[in-house]
């Protein structure tokens, strides 16, 4: 039996990973933060016969003897590093933090597999936030990197930390470069979730409108549950590679945001512009997007679409999920968990 190690196995690529795995008969382990609550929230949503089969590990990416003790006892087949400060507005306001976890707790990682168990293979979560404001469009494993923000240059630190240790050591490491994927157990603090969960409430008679940033910022937004097995792939290769996974589509916040709407039945009238720009149910009358600067990045990352071609030539890897189906996914999902009980009736913030 294969034994995985997934760092971060409490948030969204983990909880679809570890399933994956299991389904092929690993014995899968996972670090967890213990202060971690909304953490803790997504394993509990896991299916139980997934759960009780999780071995946990209660720890910091950012405390190396703890990583290098669990790496060493544990000797995995495959370690995948998803564990990350991962929210880009955040970074902005905590950097140290940000790169701390991210930049510290990968050279923790792979000083951990060089010494311990150089036979294990990574996978590192690098992100398309890495190429930042690109000149050419789709984007694959050769565009120049130009990031910005703080999230951005920490996992560009991981990426290049991966491919020098790769080198250097000839250990088995491999980057996935992954655009935005999004799932049912998104965070609250990304702007798909956010959208989702406020459809809930407005579809269920609250009058408080959805505030978002900028309308027009445009991602290539998948289906995580697709993502975690393009991770999986890169790791059964002859050879370690670094790889593009993406959906190759760009849609608009607007766009989603309408799409979100329309699960619910209810049409989107969008009026005016830029900070004015509200978006009004057609039949009520009733304001339910508004607009504000608070929302909006200090350095906004656009005209993201990624070219997985590579992927689908070498793994076989293509995505699944189409863009309506992802919203329609998530959408169900908080309006069955509103009508439980189980989603707090607060306003967005994030």
């Amino acid at each position: 039996m294969k034994k995985a190690l997934i760092t971060g196995v409490s948030g969204q690529d983990g909880y679809f990973l570890t399933q994956f795995l299991m389904d092929r008969g690993y014995e899968v382990h996972g670090t967890v933060r213990r202060n971690s609550r909304m953490s803790q929230g997504t394993l509990e949503r896991m299916p139980r016969q997934y759960r009780e089969r999780l071995q946990v590990h209660y720890g910091d990416i950012t405390d190396g003897t703890f990583l290098s003790l669990l790496i060493k006892e544990n000797q995995y087949d495959e370690i995948y590093h998803l564990a990350a400060q991962s929210f880009v507005a955040y970074s902005f306001q905590n950097p140290a933090s940000t790169y701390d976890i991210n930049i510290g707790g990968t050279l923790n990682v792979v000083n951990a597999i060089r010494d311990y168990s150089p036979s294990s293979r990574l996978y590192f979560a690098a992100t398309s936030e890495m190429f930042g404001q690109p000149k050419t469009t789709p984007q694959n494993e050769n565009t120049p990197l130009y990031p910005r923000s703080p999230y951005a240059i920490s996992k560009l630190a991981g990426f290049w930390t991966v491919r020098v240790y790769r080198e250097a050591y000839s250990l088995y490491m491999c980057n996935g470069i992954l655009f935005n994927h999004e799932s049912e157990v998104r965070g609250p603090e990304f702007v798909t979730m956010k959208i989702a969960r406020a459809v809930a409430r407005i579809a269920n008679g609250d009058t408080e409108p959805l505030v978002l940033g900028n309308l027009d910022a445009r991602k290539d937004w998948g289906y995580a549950k697709d993502y975690v097995e393009g991770m999986w792939m890169m790791l059964q290769k002859e050879r370690p590679d670094d790889y593009v996974l993406a959906t190759g589509e760009i849609h608009t916040v607007r766009e989603f945001a309408t799409e979100a709407f329309g699960v619910a039945g209810i049409d989107v009238e969008w009026r005016d512009s830029g900070l004015n720009e509200v978006g009004i149910d057609r039949d009520s009358g009733q304001v339910i997007v508004r607009v504000s600067r608070e929302f909006y990045r200090p350095l906004e990352s656009d005209n993201y679409r990624g070219d997985y071609s590579k992927a689908q030539q070498l793994l076989g890897w293509r995505p699944k999920t189409t863009f309506r189906e992802l919203v329609r996914i998530m959408v169900e999902s908080e309006m069955k968990r509103y009508a439980q009980g189980k989603v707090r009736v607060d306003r967005e913030t994030t």
